[in-house]
């Protein structure tokens, strides 16, 4: 009798990658020693991850940094999983942060509650007006490109790379930044950090109802089948929340900063997603 085949996981990351206030690699690490329970998992770069995928029955990807670093490897690797029909976990419709920051620009327009953005120098007036902007890159992730301009400069620096390349926003005052966690449109837990100055020294956070009802509004406009999301959002001093980021091509979990039995929870709620994507 021929044993029962454990399914073929490839998880892409790059554990070589200098985050700013996190070891990312950590958490691949620990992920990928749970994943093993239940799958037969190797690691790889993002640079690899399309000249393996045929062998491999699915592919998450996980903490594999700033696509702009790779963006021909990483289109390379899209095509494949299509040709292949190789599940990807996150799934390549991604609406979020996988298309590039655009729906922020889009959510704005839609009348959703989101930090004002825009894309173009004519636009510039739909802004409130501010001390200080901050500009990025679209394809941008991790600050890479993110700097803070003054009122003069903002216009020319929406310019400077060509209309709808780069983003536009008011630099505004916030009590603390919070992170609400999803899979499978799932929410698994919430972190904040109370101290502006430091985003990434991370705490647990008590979501509440009125919390939940924000970061479930985003999550329903992706439209994900499955995948993990992670929902970023500023409080305003006056007690608003505004979305700030929605990813979902590799979210960064904080794992480290939860307790075990959310830990726990969370890996069991992931390996059951997964497990769900290979019959």
């Amino acid at each position: 009798m021929t044993a029962h085949r454990r399914p073929a996981l490839l998880l892409v990351t790059d554990l070589a990658y200098q985050a700013r206030g996190r070891r990312y690699c950590d958490e691949d690490i620990f992920l990928a020693s749970r994943l093993r329970e239940a799958f037969d998992v190797a690691l790889c770069h993002p640079r690899d991850a399309a000249a393996l995928l045929d062998r491999f029955d699915l592919a998450l990807v996980r903490n594999s940094g700033p696509v702009l670093h790779y963006r021909e490897a990483y289109d390379a690797f899209r095509a494949r999983a299509l040709e292949l029909g190789v599940p990807v976990y996150n799934p390549l419709v991604g609406r979020g942060d996988m298309a590039g920051k655009e729906y922020l620009v889009e959510l704005g327009r839609a009348g959703f509650p989101v930090i004002p953005t825009v894309d173009r120098a004519a636009d510039l007036g739909l802004l409130p007006e501010a001390g200080a902007y901050v500009v990025k890159p679209k394809l941008g992730a991790d600050s890479v490109g993110l700097r803070f301009v003054g009122p003069a400069e903002v216009a020319g620096e929406l310019e400077r790379e060509g209309a709808g390349v780069l983003l536009a926003q008011p630099r505004i005052d916030f009590r603390h930044e919070v992170s609400f966690f999803f899979v499978d449109q799932d929410f698994q837990y919430a972190l904040y950090a109370p101290d502006p100055e430091r985003r990434w020294v991370l705490e647990p956070y008590a979501a509440g109802a009125e919390d939940l009802a924000f970061a479930r509004r985003f999550v329903a406009w992706n439209s994900l089948p499955y995948g993990i999301q992670r929902v970023d959002a500023c409080r305003t001093t006056e007690g608003e929340l505004l979305l700030v980021e929605l990813e979902d091509l590799n979210p960064y979990l904080s794992l480290d900063r939860v307790g075990e039995e959310v830990r726990e929870a969370f890996v069991a709620r992931l390996t059951a997603s997964l497990a769900a994507l290979t019959g």
